[in-house]
C-alpha cells in the first residue's frame, strides 16, 4: 500500500492476491544464497522449500491461482477505463505473462521488474499484449 500512496494512487484498495509470493524457507533469503546450497537453483522451475508457520511457502500454481482470480477481477473493471496494480517483482511477473493466457512458467522470459518501474498490459487488436515493461 505504501508503494501505491507512493505513486499517488489515490482510493487503492489493498487485495491479498496481491501479496508477494511466499518463499517458504526461503523467504528472506536472496537467489544468490540459496544457489549456494541448491546448485542450478530457479525459481520458476524448482520452486521453493517449505517453510514455517509463518511461511509455509507457494506452488507456482498458488501464485498463478491468485493472479487469476485478480485478472478476472481486472476484466471486469476494464469497461469503465484503466486499472492500475501494484505488485512486486516475481507476482508482477505472473500477472504479465497470465495476462497473456500463457503458463505461469513463461514468467522466467520476462526481466525482474525494478523497483518504481512500470509495466503495461494491454489489449491490441483483441488480443492481450504486454505493451511496456520495466520502464523507469
Amino acid at each position: 500500500m505504501r508503494t501505491a500512496e507512493l505513486a499517488g494512487l489515490v482510493g487503492a484498495e489493498a487485495d491479498p492476491d496481491l501479496l508477494e509470493w511466499d518463499y517458504g524457507g526461503y523467504e528472506g533469503l536472496t537467489a544468490e544464497e540459496i544457489s549456494a546450497s541448491r546448485p542450478g537453483w530457479d525459481l520458476w522451475r524448482d520452486g521453493v522449500v517449505a517453510g514455517d508457520v509463518e511461511h509455509p511457502g507457494e506452488r507456482l500454481a498458488e501464485v498463478a491461482a491468485r493472479v487469476d482470480a485478480v485478472l478476472e477481477r481486472i476484466r471486469r473493471l476494464l469497461g469503465d477505463g484503466d486499472v492500475a496494480v501494484v505488485a512486486h517483482g516475481h507476482l508482477a511477473r505472473v500477472l504479465a505473462v497470465r495476462w497473456l493466457g500463457l503458463d505461469a512458467s513463461a514468467s522466467r522470459l520476462l526481466g525482474h521488474p525494478h523497483p518504481g518501474s512500470l509495466g503495461f498490459l494491454s489489449v491490441e487488436g483483441g488480443q492481450p499484449c504486454v505493451s511496456a515493461w520495466n520502464v523507469l
